[in-house]
């Protein structure tokens, strides 16, 4: 079906149904509610109608402290998923059971209370720690720290910088005739911590002193009690901060189970948040709403079965050819060509009205994948984990569940190309062989071998690049001859085309001078169509000889990678091999291969796909493909952690 058309859909309804409404089309999953800034830029619809209100702050509020609480459960109730975990199967009705969205809410606020406590303990044990710090350095005063001294003495508790001498400080406070005595009581690696004893009346002396030694006063934030005991306390204190914590996080592992429900709260609040977005783009007068946006034309009877229960009024259209670019694009293909979709979507979408690339692409992109593998061990580990995983992961990811069927397709391809090349791991089985039985020459039967033809692998290579750059003309040609650009498409893909075939005749008959004449005569006749005057025609021609022979060369040219890889996947693992074969030991042999073949599988499952994306992209969609198209995100019922099952 290639691109799905759209339908422009306009509906009014009655405001109390607006709820009611959403829910049947997010059901239905057809439509895409569009932004109704066109409406509102509108002086008659600005004055009649406003953006109808809708709670999507408080949706992704909750989304966020849903999120939170799973990671606190990750943190301190760790649970451990399988690789090919399936996912819970889940009825539609269930997951927008409001009472249970409530009720996860609920567990995710408690969770996060508890770890919000945590972090407040967390923050306070930080605290006290750095008081404790802080009166390290004073265990050695044996006065309480609140004694100030006597009636005659006063007691000064104080730093100086490291490098100060006591003994310079005391001959200064001598020379002050100031009666003072300086105790150390420690130090580290910045400051030296004093207690001074001194007269009253030689206070103010004394200070000057000190002062000019870069004393300054301790910051005790007037504790009471020696610093040794004020330790203690703080002691005392961290063992309680720490059974509080240790308090909440027995009360957090009491909820351990609880993932799988906040997961699924997620996909829950997901679904309100989609209906939510969807209310805000919504527009409300009175007692009406006004609804503006795209319906998939093959789900049109689900669109109007969803409306039939409602009073409201509604039109669908054909998109005009100028509201193309805001036509919507959903791709429907089928189960071989929709793998492609993955491809499609990460390079760009095709724009609405043009030509889906995908099952053009579908059968070039598998057969290039499988001839630069080329190995039936490595199509079967392919073949292998693709089952295994959509057996076991069903993913439903918009990535991967195209990704992973097409890996098991185009493992179809690479052992198809391994039977064709005698490849299975290299020369694995051979080599095991020779270690076993010296004398043995078997080899995989193969109808030809890339190492030893590697020629004729560059010749195939260059032809089937030939071909599909030949697709990709026609399709040009078809696209031009639809807009009514016969001459147009004849002039140019057209001549090619003919040029082709006659540098072909060339080849294959002898006849090259009849030929090249042929071919000089239709490109004088075709290259300056569309061009003004003598001169614009000369230079068209000149213009397009210049550009399409060297653009044709460079174009066919490329598809040389495919050889490359090909040779290059069964050079890298023969020569693993034959490492594994110098040891003359078949367990050696078999662990050198192994993770040998592992490295080359790894490389070349990568390296195949970027450079057959590479060919696709800019060789192939390079002659025909107008990309630019914006994906349908219709309101519907998507789901990250649970599938949703009909009852």
């Amino acid at each position: 079906m290639a691109i799905t058309k759209m339908k422009r859909l306009r509906l009014i309804a009655l405001a109390e149904d607006r709820d009611a409404l959403l829910d049947s089309l997010q059901h239905a999953g057809c439509v895409e509610v569009s932004e109704p800034d066109g409406y509102l830029n509108d002086e008659q619809y600005a004055a009649l109608l406003h953006r109808e209100n809708a709670a999507v702050a408080d949706a992704r509020s909750s989304l966020t402290e849903l999120q939170h609480a799973i990671d606190v459960m990750q943190q301190y109730a760790p649970q451990k998923g399988g690789l090919f975990t399936p996912r819970d199967q889940m009825a539609a009705a269930d997951l927008l059971d409001e009472k249970a969205r409530k009720a996860v809410l609920d567990k995710a606020a408690q969770i996060n209370g508890h770890a919000r406590t945590i972090g407040q303990l967390n923050a306070r044990e930080t605290r006290v720690r750095a008081d404790q710090q802080a009166l390290q350095p004073w265990t050695a005063c044996d006065l309480p720290l609140e004694d100030k001294g006597t009636k005659w003495v006063d007691i000064l508790l104080g730093t100086v910088p490291n490098t100060a001498s006591l003994d310079n400080l005391a001959g200064a406070l001598d020379e002050a005739g100031a009666a003072a005595e300086v105790r150390q009581l420690s130090e580290d690696r910045e400051l030296k911590y004093l207690e001074v004893l001194v007269h009253k009346d030689c206070r103010q002396e004394a200070l000057d002193t000190l002062r000019a030694h870069g004393f300054a006063f301790a910051q005790l934030k007037d504790l009471t009690g020696t610093a040794s005991a004020n330790i203690k306390l703080l002691d005392q204190e961290l063992r309680d901060i720490d059974a509080q914590r240790q308090k909440e996080i027995g009360a957090i592992q009491a909820m351990n189970g609880s993932q799988k429900e906040l997961k699924t709260g997620i996909d829950r609040m997901n679904q309100v948040l989609a209906a939510e977005t969807a209310k805000e783009r919504l527009l409300a007068g009175g007692s009406i709403v006004f609804l503006d946006g795209w319906a998939a034309e093959p789900e049109l009877p689900a669109l109007e079965g969803a409306l039939a229960k409602f009073d409201c009024a509604y039109e669908l259209e054909e998109p005009k050819e100028d509201e193309y670019p805001q036509v919507p694009v959903e791709l429907r293909n089928g189960k071989l060509v929709r793998t492609l979709n993955m491809v499609t979507d990460m390079y760009s979408l095709p724009a609405y009205g043009s030509v889906d690339p995908n099952p053009l692409m579908a059968p070039f992109f598998i057969f290039f994948y499988g001839f630069m593998m080329a190995d039936m061990g490595y199509g079967i580990l392919m073949m292998l984990a693709s089952w295994i995983i959509m057996k076991k992961a069903k993913p439903n990811g918009p990535t991967m569940r195209h990704m992973i069927p097409l890996m098991g397709l185009c493992g179809i391809s690479t052992f198809i190309m391994g039977a064709l090349t005698g490849g299975f791991f290299g020369d694995f089985i051979p080599q095991l062989l020779k270690i076993i039985d010296p004398s043995s020459t078997f080899a995989l039967p193969a109808l030809f071998n890339p190492l030893d033809d590697a020629l004729s692998v560059l010749v195939g290579s260059l032809a089937i690049g030939l071909v599909q750059i030949f697709t990709g003309m026609i399709v040009s040609m078809y696209k031009q001859i639809k807009r009514g650009e016969t001459m147009a498409a004849i002039c140019n893909e057209g001549a090619w085309f003919a040029v082709f075939i006659l540098a072909g005749a060339a080849v294959l008959t002898g006849q090259t001078m009849p030929c090249v004449i042929a071919i000089l005569v239709l490109l004088v006749l075709t290259q300056g169509y569309g061009k003004e005057g003598i001169i614009g025609k000369i230079m068209g021609i000149f213009g397009s000889l210049y550009n399409n022979i060297t653009g044709y060369f460079s174009d066919i040219m490329s598809y040389s990678r495919l050889m490359a890889l090909m040779l290059a996947g069964a050079v890298v693992a023969q020569v693993f091999n034959q490492l594994g074969a110098i040891t003359g030991n078949v367990i050696f042999f078999v662990i050198i291969a192994a993770v040998g073949n592992a490295l080359n599988f790894a490389l070349n499952l990568l390296g195949c796909f970027v450079h057959d994306m590479r060919l696709q992209c800019l060789e192939f969609f390079g002659r025909f493909y107008e990309d630019g198209g914006k994906p349908f995100r219709p309101l519907n019922i998507t789901t990250q952690y649970v599938d949703i099952v009909k009852k």
